[in-house]
Parts: structure tokens; sequence; C-alpha cells
């Protein structure tokens, strides 16, 4: 009779794992298989031990795991700012704060503006060099900044930006101006789009004459939106007016003086009538 200890010590590492799956999945008792292939029962139930930790291994989640190290340069803190800024929306006092917190890197909010500023000159030099020609529609807007005007020059169809200027008036000449330098790199859209915008239209006029300038309906569909909800407040006004009234009206009936609201209610009625219609 062949020693369990010698049969065990010269198995394959393949016939333990044999073993270890067939005591997991108990398609045969550790007795059985102790007596058939010459081994102790030990010697089975480690290898079971061995193949449960493999398993609890290969399935626990590790969340001290490091997945990646990444190099902080100067220039990454940059990207980092601009990001944060740009794709987070964060503020300077932001960027200030989470850098402190999760880098350990003291900034203040005016280096944060001044890489800001920095980028912005780098993308104008980039913005400037782009071919405009392709633009068959542009959309013309005045968006504020802290108080500040911005004009705002979009592409209907690509949502290109190429307006987005600073400026401490907005009259004729300043849109002008603007709409000239985009004229320079090619800009000669098949119309525009805007609003009512005195400085915005005449400007247009002498940058692009002949260009036809439609307008928006962002404000008539704001201006009915406002008028509608005025409406249905009125309506529900009128609405719970009514209840009210007829709720008092069952009352006095009790004690017969339903005729002290006859007058009321009616006006009640006729107005709640007017605001359905």
């Amino acid at each position: 009779m062949n020693n369990p200890q010698c049969v065990a010590t010269n198995m394959p590492a393949h016939e333990r794992k044999g073993l270890a799956i067939l005591a997991l999945t108990k398609e045969a008792q550790v007795t059985r298989l102790s007596e058939r292939q010459g081994i102790s029962r030990q010697f089975i139930y480690r290898q079971k031990h061995m193949a449960e930790q493999a398993i609890d291994q290969a399935f626990a989640t590790n969340h001290t795991q490091v997945m990646f190290y990444l190099p902080v340069t100067p220039e990454w803190i940059d990207q980092l700012i601009l990001s944060l800024t740009l794709i987070c929306r964060s503020s300077c006092r932001g960027v200030k704060e989470l850098m402190q917190v999760m880098l350990g890197v003291s900034v203040s909010e005016g280096t944060v503006h001044n890489r800001l500023q920095c980028a912005a000159a780098q993308a104008s030099a980039i913005n400037r060099a782009q071919d405009l020609s392709a633009i068959g529609v542009g959309l013309h807007d005045e968006i504020f900044q802290r108080s500040v005007a911005v004009l705002a020059g979009v592409d209907a169809a690509s949502t290109y930006c190429y307006l987005l200027a600073a400026a401490e008036q907005r009259d004729s000449d300043t849109w002008a101006i603007h709409l000239l330098d985009a004229c320079k790199q090619g800009f000669n859209p098949d119309h525009t789009i805007a609003d009512a915008g005195q400085g915005l239209r005449a400007g247009q006029k002498v940058a692009l004459p002949g260009t036809p300038c439609h307008g928006d309906v962002f404000h008539i569909q704001q201006q009915c939106e406002s008028l509608a909800n005025v409406l249905a407040r009125r309506a529900k006004g009128a609405v719970s007016r009514c209840r009210a009234l007829e709720a008092q009206m069952l009352q006095a009936k009790e004690v017969g003086c339903g005729n002290t609201l006859s007058r009321e209610l009616t006006l009640a009625r006729q107005a709640h009538k007017k605001q359905n219609f």
C-alpha cells in the first residue's frame, strides 16, 4: 500500500486542482476521494481551502489597489486648472481649494486667473487662424459676465463659437469691428439670426451689407410662456374662488341665507368661464 504522504507529495498541480474542484462541487465525498487516491482527508481539505481562498481573492474588491500613478508636473497642474474651470465649471476659489485638499499644492486665485488668461490668449491666436467661410448661418447675441457685455457668434450647424469678445460697449461700431474681423477670416453667411438689438443689427449692416438678419423666436416664446403662466394662475384662482363660494353657499342655505351669496357666486362662475375660454 502506498504511503499517503508520498502520494500527496508527488501529486502534480493539475491533479491537486482537480481534487479541489471535486471537493468544492461535492461531486464526490471527501472520504471516497481519500480512499480512491490513497491520500489523507486532511490533504484534500487543504486543497479545497486553497481553492476557496483563490476564488475569494479573484472576486474580492480591493479598495486600496493603486490604479495608476501620475507624474504631477507644472504643465500638468496648468492642464488641471483649465479642466476644472472649462469642463467642471469650477470657480477660481474652487480650483484653489481642490489643489490644496487633494494635491497639497498651494495656488492663489490670482494664479488661477493668470493661467486662464494665458490660455485664452493662446486660444485667441488659434481662433484667428480658423477659416470661417463654411459657416452658412450665424447666430448672434449679447451675453453678460459680471455686468460686462460679451458679444457672441455661433455657427448654427456645428455650434462652433467664432465670436466671443468682452466689450465695454455693444453699439453698432463695436459689433461692426468684430464682425469685420470675422469677415477677414472668410465669414460670409447666407443669413444670420439675432434678437432685436439695435446695435447688433446696425453693426451687421455695416460689416455685412445685404446679408439678411432674421429674428429669433426665443424672446417671443419667452413672452408667450410668461403670458400663459399668468393666465394659468388666474384660472386656478377663479376655480379656487368658485369652490370656496360654493361651500359658503351650502352653509348659508342651511340657515336660510343662501340668497346673500347668489350674486357673488354668479360673478365668480362667470369669471371662471371667461378664464377657461
